[in-house]
């Protein structure tokens, strides 16, 4: 069953634009979920699974507190914040070449502002925008050519836009329960966690290198059904499956469709749903 999701998206204030290409990422429906979030709001924002943070964005609320699993993502988002001219500077230094690239893309600096360089780097030249780590949780897109440049990112303000966006949040590296566990009445927490749309069992994945199992997906629901019962409203996004709404059965299920983007034709391109659930 499909629901209307309210367009309240108009008048929304909008801080800044997310500034991280994010495979999965919800920048094709964040102003609706940040609508839906609005009424919901007297407290904290927290969103455990950060990636590209359209949401976060569109919703503009500064005392949130903001998470991922991967660490690299946290330490950007960091640097973002509070180090934004040195991190435009790093970036602005670098020439754009594929030498250039697999340099970076095979040395890990441990400084966080030129970790939070290469990051950016990578991020806006790889191949397609992808962001992909292998079994060893080493960053192997090969490198995009063409038009593919980190300028955009200060050229058109979209890091000092985002760093004024970010300043008095709260953000962590840590696994999306422990989030989940510290909101309280009055909070909303929206949950994005990887997952696929083809619908099968054995599908759902785990942001980053590992798997997001059918045992974290319980896991999820568990954590977000005390997190209501203390008063907070959370919102999930997910797969539009069977089993997705046997698991949250007794929420609120809308449903929001997008074209799909896996095929390089068009024409060929059918339109997918997911559920966003309201716990």
């Amino acid at each position: 069953m499909r629901f209307a999701i309210p367009s309240g998206a108009k008048g929304l204030t909008r801080p800044a634009l997310p500034f991280l290409r994010w495979p999965g990422g919800k920048r094709w429906a964040a102003a609706q979920i940040a609508a839906l979030i609005r009424p919901r709001l007297s407290g904290r924002y927290l969103e455990p699974f950060l990636g590209g943070a359209a949401v976060y964005f569109s919703l503009g609320h500064p005392h949130s507190l903001l998470s991922d699993l991967n660490p690299d993502l946290i330490n950007t988002y960091r640097i973002v914040r509070d180090n934004v001219d040195r991190l435009i500077a790093g970036l602005s230094d670098l020439g754009v070449s594929e030498t250039v690239f697999y340099k970076l893309r095979g040395y890990v600096p441990s400084d966080p502002v030129a970790r939070a360089v290469r990051f950016l780097y990578l991020n806006r030249t790889a191949f397609a925008g992808m962001y992909r780590l292998n079994r060893r949780g080493k960053f192997n897109v090969p490198y995009g050519g063409g038009e593919r440049k980190p300028d955009v990112l200060w050229k058109t303000s979209l890091l000092r836009g985002a760093s004024a966006a970010l300043r008095g949040t709260d953000l962590c590296t840590c696994d999306f329960e422990f989030v989940l566990d510290a909101a309280r009445a009055g909070d909303v927490v929206y949950c994005d966690p990887t997952y696929t749309v083809t619908h099968n069992n054995n599908g759902f994945r785990r942001y980053n290198e590992k798997n997001f199992s059918w045992e974290d997906q319980e896991r999820l629901a568990k954590a977000a059904a005390r997190a209501t019962r203390r008063g907070a409203s959370v919102l999930v996004s997910n797969a539009h499956h069977f089993e997705i709404f046997r698991l949250y059965r007794g929420s609120q299920f809308l449903s929001l469709a997008r074209p799909s983007t896996l095929s390089a034709d068009p024409s060929k391109r059918r339109e997918v749903t997911e559920f966003l659930i309201i716990v």
